[in-house]
Order: structure tokens, then sequence, then C-alpha cells
């Protein structure tokens, strides 16, 4: 009785929303950058720990760095809607104040609030989903003041959540899409079907960006089964699809998920990771516990010249240039006729790199860019170190830890 009762206020709703109901556009012209609680907290989010994170946003430098959006993922809400008026419900333990107070709050330090549901009828963690409520949540959440909907595909299909049908995805997202348009407030919509379907083929004008896989795990090259479903390591997500850099771009980014630096990797593997997302033109969303960020991470996810190639105006994803000597290569096309140029250690061991730049034509087709070595000479920043390197008049020799990277950003002379 109660879905009928709300598939019927929904049909209303969706009688008033006009013709032209899209995405909200001038959002996500660079790829976002804040944090998510789900990599550390699962489902065991609260209050407190969203406070004290908008705090340290503040605090450690974060903000200053460009993250703005704090996100609450799965678990935040009770087992059951209202069943009167069919709204989602705060858990009253873990958000005894409701979501618009914790809203509020990270909105007064000057930062931007994100939630969670699922485009099924339960969320992943077995919470209400969405399904059939689209425009009452979408209400609600323009009411608490969200800037950000992170939206999952749990339980849309048969003998999950009761259906005896497959959710068909793009017509499920456009729904929610058409849902945020109506309710007026502009929000990031992040498709989040793990790539299942394409999105990269269908996202730009729906979402503003779309993850193109399973969870992400913290381990270099791994999957790591559930059963049903799998986590995957950094370059098993990174190598999934290798021909889809030309859907990304300013509004519409490829989204590699939620960054695991600062949760298990090595301090190499932090960097090469922080530097492939940068590379990969990835939002950058924290997935640490920010309370317990040791010094270097901070460093590193606050490296302004680092996060400028994932921010770059023109919102080219990079591409893997060559694999040379165990070395990955990677390109990235900058502004103002700049290059990053990353050199990953994929070895389990120190490596010597000798790498003659003249030696090796770069050129990126997608968007008709190449180096002429023989006219001309770039400048060398390393980003790592904060320092000039040189010019590539002279082969870059470095010695380079295992799983380790370094990263230039080149400027013509």
């Amino acid at each position: 009785m109660r879905m009928i009762k709300n598939l019927a206020i929904a049909s209303a709703l969706a009688l008033s929303i006009p013709a032209t109901a899209q995405k909200f556009e001038g959002l996500a012209m660079t790829p976002p950058m804040g944090w998510n609680s789900w990599n550390t907290f699962a489902c065991d989010i609260n209050e407190t720990v969203v406070k004290e994170t908008a705090d340290l946003f503040i605090k450690l430098g974060l903000k200053d760095a460009g993250y703005e959006y704090i996100v609450i993922d799965d678990g935040w809400m009770e087992m059951e809607r209202d069943p009167e008026t069919l709204l989602l419900v705060p858990n009253k333990q873990k958000f005894p104040n409701g979501i618009k107070t914790v809203a509020d709050y990270v909105h007064s330090k000057g930062l931007k609030f994100g939630i969670y549901n699922c485009a099924g009828t339960k969320t992943c963690g077995g919470y209400p989903g969405t399904r059939g409520y689209e425009y009452h949540d979408a209400r609600q959440y323009a009411q608490w003041g969200v800037d950000f909907l992170k939206f999952d595909w749990c339980y849309t299909g048969s003998g999950n959540g009761g259906f005896n049908y497959q959710q068909d995805a793009p017509a499920s997202y456009t729904l929610m899409r058409d849902a945020i348009y109506a309710a007026g407030r502009p929000m990031i919509f992040n498709i989040c079907e793990w790539g299942d379907n394409k999105p990269w083929l269908w996202g730009a004008n729906v979402g503003h960006m779309w993850r193109i896989s399973g969870d992400i795990g913290h381990c270099w090259d791994c999957e790591m089964s559930f059963g049903t479903w799998s986590k995957f390591g950094l370059w098993p997500i990174i190598n999934m699809h290798k021909d889809i850099r030309k859907y990304s771009g300013p509004g519409h980014w490829n989204d590699f998920d939620m960054l695991e630096v600062g949760n298990g990797f090595s301090p190499t593997e932090n960097r090469t990771h922080f530097v492939m997302w940068c590379m990969l033109a990835s939002p950058l969303m924290l997935g640490n516990d920010i309370r317990k960020m040791d010094e270097p991470t901070r460093q590193l996810v606050t490296n302004k010249e680092v996060i400028a190639i994932d921010q770059d105006k023109l919102g080219i994803q990079g591409f893997r240039f060559m694999n040379l000597d165990g070395f990955d290569i990677w390109v990235k096309p900058l502004d103002n006729n700049e290059w990053a140029f990353a050199f990953v250690n994929m070895t389990e061991q120190k490596r010597h790199l000798s790498y003659d730049w003249a030696k090796y034509y770069c050129k990126d087709g997608l968007v008709d860019r190449e180096i002429q070595w023989g006219k001309q000479t770039f400048a060398l920043r390393d980003l790592l170190a904060h320092k000039d390197a040189g010019d590539t008049s002279k082969p870059l020799d470095r010695d380079i830890e295992a799983h380790d990277v370094v990263v230039f950003r080149l400027k013509a002379k």
C-alpha cells in the first residue's frame, strides 16, 4: 500500500516537471574534490565524525588545497521511512539533531555537503532505497541543503529487493536527475552503478561523474572477491577500461572511486595512487579518517602542484604513453601548451630510470597535441619535490623506489 501511495505522489510530481528537465549545468567544471565516509566507516558514520572532519578541513589545509565536499555515505538513516510522510528518517543515534543541522554546520565552514542513496529498493547496507520515491527524496535533500548526491545501484534487479525485472540504468538515473532538477537545488549527481552499464556512453547528460568500476581496495594489483562482488586494487581499476578517456571532461568525469591514500598503502604507493588519480582527471574524494591522518599523508593530499594537474581547466584525462624497462609512463596534456609526465616504477625493487626525452615522439591524438622535441625545450618542475629539475635537453636520470612515482610539469622555455 505504501509503495502505491508513493508512486501516486511521484506521478503527480512528475506531471509538474518541465519538459526541459536536465542536470544542473555549470557544476564540476573540474573534478570534484572532497571526502566520503565509506572507505573508512562503511555504515558506521555519525554526526560527530562529520563535524570533526569539517573542522579538520580548515585546520589541516584541505579546504585551502581545494577540497570542498563532505559526503555522508550509506548508513545514515533508519531502517524504515516515516509511515505517514514517507520521508527518510535520519538515524536517531547517529544523527540525533537531524541531517539539516549537520549540513548547516558543514556550510558554516564554507564547505559543501553531500549525501547517499540508491536507485534500488534498498541501499547496499539494507536501508530504504529511492526506487519509487525519486521526487520525494530529491525535495527532502534540497530542503536539507544537500550539494552532492551519490546514487548507488544495489537492489535493482530480479530477486534483489522484490522486483522480478532488472531496472534500466540510464532510465533510473535520468529519473533521479529530473527529480533533482525539479527540486530546484543544484547538486552534483554522482552516478555509482560500477561501470556495469557503460555510463560513459550516456552519463554526460545525466550526471556530473560516474564510477567506472566496483569498489576500490587498498592493494596495488589485486582483486578481492566477496562472492557476488569484488573490490579491485589500484592498477586493475586503472587498466579496466582503456578506451573511455574521450568521454571525460568538464562537467562529466570518469570516476575511478574514492581515494585509499592513507588507508593501508605504503608511502610510495600512496604517492603513486594520488598522482595517478590526478593524471586521470578523476574526482579526488578522500576516503581516510581525516582525524588520524599522519603528516606525510596530509602533505601529499594537499600538494597544490600535483592537485593542479587534476584540476587543469582543459579537463583532459591522461593516457599511458609507454612502458619502458619496468616503468609505466603516463602523459596528460595541460592548458597553456603544458604537459604532465608521470613515471611509475611498476617493479618490486628500486630501479634506475634513464629517459631520453627527444628519443620518444609524443602525441595525443584525442586532442591533436604533440611535442616537437627538435623545436622545443621544456623546463621540468618536480611536483612532489616542489623544485625545478632542469629541462628536456638532457636525459632524465633518477633512482625510483619500488611502486613509487615521479611526476613533472613541462613548460616550454
